[in-house]
C-alpha cells in the first residue's frame, strides 16, 4: 500500500513550501528543498516542534524573518522605516529562515560579500557599484538593533526573551571606503554651476549660500516662509515633521530648522516667487518646482552629466586635470562648502552651528531681530563670488 503524502505542502519554482493550519495556527514558509521527501521530513519536524511547545512549554524557535516582521509592525511610524524595510528585504534571502540563535558573523558573511559586490543588478541589467562599508554597516546595525529587542524587550507567552544572548556582530572599517567631503573653490563653483541646467543651478546656488540639506531644498515650501519686516527679509522654518525624501522621514535632528537667507539666497527666493503665478506650476507650495512638481533629488542624471562637462571645461581652461573630488562633486559637498567658507571668514562656531542647522541644544527658532541680523550678516560674509576673497585661498587645493 502506497504511503499517504502529508498535506500542507505545495511546490513553487521547484521548491516545496508550507501552508498548513496546526492547532489553530497557520504555518507558512519555504522548506528550502526541491525534494518532496525532504520537505515532508521538514514539515514533520516543524509540527513536532509546535506540539512540544504546546504540550510541554518548549520555547518556540523563532527565525530572523519572525523578528524582522515584528520590527516592521512595531515600528511602522519610525521616520526611517522605509529605509529599514529595504535593508531587511535585502537580508531576508540570506538569513530569513535562520533561527535567531544562529545569527552571527558567519551567517551574515554571504550578505556582506553580496553587498560589497554591489548587491545584485539594477532593473536595466547594469551591475551596481560596490556598496560602501558605511552602507553595509547601516544594514548590520539594523540586525544588531533587532537582536537587542529580541533579548531585552520581546517576550513569549511564558515571559521568556526571544533570544537569551545577543552575539557580537562585527562592523566593517568605514575608513577604507569613505569619501572625504570636498568643499569646492570659487573657480570650481563658477565652472560647475555654469554646466548645470537652470533649475539645478538655482537650487545649487541656494544650497551653497544656506547650507541646507538636499531634501530641504528639493521640498522647500512657501508655507515655511516667515516674514521679518523689520529686516526687510524673511526666513524659512523647516518643521520637525518634515518628511524629507519620504513622507515620514523627518528632519535629521528632529528639531525645527531655521534657514537664514544671505543676499544671494534672498535674490534667488525673490526670483522663484515670480513662478507662483505660472499656470504650468501645479506645485505652487514648492519653492523650487520642476515641470510642475517637487524634485525627488538633485543628484540626478543632469547633475552627473554636468560635473563630467565641468571636469572637461576645467582642463580646457587651466590645462591640467581637475581634482578627483571636483570630477565627482556631490550635492552634499555644497553644504560642506558653505560651512568651510563660514569658518574661513571667521564666523563663530555658534553662528556656524545655527546657519548649518546643526543641533546645539538650544531652541534655535527663538531669535531676536538683532540675532537674526547678526546671522544674516555672518551668512553674507560668504555671499561674494569675488576671486579676491580670502576664502578662496583656503579652499583651493592641488590636484593629487
Amino acid at each position: 500500500m502506497a504511503r499517504k503524502s502529508i498535506s500542507g505542502l505545495y511546490e513553487r519554482n521547484g521548491i516545496w513550501h508550507i501552508d498548513k493550519v496546526f492547532q489553530g495556527e497557520r504555518l507558512l514558509g519555504s522548506t528550502g528543498t526541491g525534494s518532496r521527501e525532504e520537505a515532508e521530513k521538514y514539515l514533520i519536524h516543524l509540527l513536532e516542534e509546535r506540539r512540544q511547545q504546546s504540550t510541554y512549554g518548549v520555547r518556540q524557535v523563532r527565525t530572523w524573518r519572525d523578528a524582522a516582521t515584528k520590527y516592521l509592525q512595531d515600528f511602522a511610524d519610525q521616520p526611517s522605516i522605509e529605509l529599514t524595510a529595504t535593508y531587511l528585504e535585502q537580508l531576508d534571502p540570506f538569513i530569513g529562515e535562520t533561527p535567531l540563535t544562529h545569527i552571527d558573523d558567519d551567517a551574515l558573511a554571504p550578505f556582506v560579500e553580496w553587498m560589497k559586490k554591489g548587491g545584485g543588478k539594477l532593473k536595466s541589467g547594469r551591475k551596481k557599484k560596490p556598496n560602501s562599508h558605511r552602507t553595509i554597516n547601516i544594514a548590520l546595525q539594523r540586525v544588531v538593533r533587532i537582536l537587542h529587542l529580541c533579548n531585552r524587550k520581546w517576550r513569549d507567552d511564558k515571559k521568556r526573551p526571544w533570544l537569551d544572548v545577543v552575539p557580537s556582530i562585527s562592523m566593517l572599517d568605514e575608513r577604507k571606503t569613505k569619501r572625504s567631503p570636498y568643499p569646492i573653490s570659487w573657480d570650481e563653483q563658477r565652472i560647475f554651476f555654469k554646466e548645470l541646467p537652470d533649475h539645478l543651478h538655482r537650487m545649487a546656488l541656494f544650497k551653497v549660500n544656506t547650507g541646507v540639506r538636499e531634501q530641504e531644498v528639493c521640498k522647500l515650501s512657501w508655507d515655511w516662509e516667515i516674514e521679518v519686516p523689520e529686516l526687510n527679509t524673511s526666513v524659512f522654518i523647516v518643521p520637525p515633521e518634515f518628511g524629507g525624501r519620504h513622507d515620514n522621514a523627518g528632519v535629521k535632528n528632529r528639531d525645527e530648522r531655521v534657514i537664514i537667507l544671505n543676499d544671494v539666497a534672498k535674490s534667488i527666493i525673490d526670483r522663484q516667487r515670480l513662478l507662483l503665478d505660472d499656470d504650468e506650476n501645479e506645485a505652487k507650495h514648492i519653492v523650487f518646482p520642476y515641470e510642475g512638481r517637487a524634485l525627488h533629488r538633485m543628484n540626478d542624471t543632469a547633475w552627473r552629466s554636468a560635473r563630467k562637462r565641468a571636469a572637461v571645461a576645467w582642463k580646457d581652461e587651466y590645462g591640467n586635470e581637475p581634482h578627483p573630488g571636483f570630477a565627482t562633486v556631490r550635492v552634499h559637498d555644497l553644504k560642506h562648502t558653505f560651512g568651510r567658507r563660514l569658518k574661513a571668514a571667521d564666523v563663530s562656531f555658534e553662528d556656524r552651528q545655527a546657519l548649518l542647522g546643526h543641533k546645539s541644544g538650544s531652541v534655535t527658532t527663538h531669535y531676536s531681530g538683532a540675532e537674526l541680523a547678526a546671522l544674516i550678516g555672518a551668512a553674507n560674509r560668504v555671499s561674494t563670488t569675488d576671486n579676491k576673497t580670502p576664502t578662496l585661498t583656503i579652499l583651493r587645493r592641488k590636484v593629487a
